[in-house]
């Protein structure tokens, strides 16, 4: 019998990514995941754990203003650059980049914007480079070349991308999902008739194990979405171990 290989794989999701962290903080004294895949903001708390992040300090990084507060707004020109400032964003994703070396299994999705085809980036290929590509929130920041091709906001299509685990030979999924709905809804209008026009993403095999957790009620508005404030850190974080404790306790019942 082949031996279960288990994905940890975290959303997309902006600042509410900060309730990942937290769930994290309890995960980890249960799961021993094999395989790590994150998209846009969850590509960041991904690199960080496969990394051997500890789950104080992967909390620590969230409540840090000098690395999350990364969404300041500018004049959008040109316009396909977005409304905030990249520099600031890719100075983060650098940060998080050196400081941590995989010792597990990674991968990270971005999505080609011709065609809008999701391209799965994994292990030793993935540099500061495809975590910030990765990380481009689509029409906030500016597009991220890598060979030639550009690359944007990995969730873009899939916030919480299940699909890649199979790619990546998982048979067990914990999904880490922060944003289960856009908190908009002219943005969420935008991404249904966005998804009309390209294939939906393949769903994980039903031979596989797939389990999501998702915050146990409302994460915020669209700005809390957007720009950094350390209350709303410290108390997503707060929740997400609640909600993981829940988690973890209907899985044992």
């Amino acid at each position: 019998m082949s031996q279960q290989k288990t994905a940890l794989v975290l959303s997309g999701g902006a600042m509410f990514g900060a309730w990942q962290a937290g769930v994290w903080r309890v995960l980890s004294l249960r799961l021993r995941p094999d395989v790590v895949i994150g998209a846009s903001i969850g590509a960041l708390n991904a690199w960080a754990i496969a990394g051997g992040c500890g789950p104080n300090q992967l909390a620590a990084l969230w409540l840090d203003q000098a690395f999350a507060d990364v969404t300041r707004l500018r004049l959008p020109w040109p316009p396909w650059d977005g409304i905030f400032d990249s520099d600031r964003l890719e100075r983060a994703v650098r940060r998080v980049h050196d400081a941590f070396r995989p010792r597990l299994e990674i991968g990270v999705p971005a999505i080609q914007v011709r065609g809008l085809r999701p391209r799965l980036f994994c292990n030793e290929e993935i540099t500061a480079r495809h975590l910030h590509a990765s990380c481009a929130m689509a029409f906030g920041f500016r597009l991220v070349p890598i060979d030639g091709r550009l690359y944007t906001d990995g969730g873009l299509l899939a916030a919480l991308p299940l699909w890649a685990a199979p790619q990546m030979g998982a048979t067990r999924v914990i999904g880490i999902h922060c944003m289960p709905k856009l908190p908009s809804v002219a943005g969420r209008a935008v991404l249904r008739t966005l998804k009309q026009f390209v294939p939906s993403p393949p769903r994980p095999p039903a031979t596989s194990k797939v389990e999501v957790l998702v915050p146990s009620r409302p994460m915020g508005s669209l700005r809390d979405l957007c720009f950094w404030k350390r209350e709303n850190i410290e108390r997503w974080i707060q929740l997400g171990q609640r909600d993981a404790e829940a988690f973890l306790s209907g899985a044992q019942a």
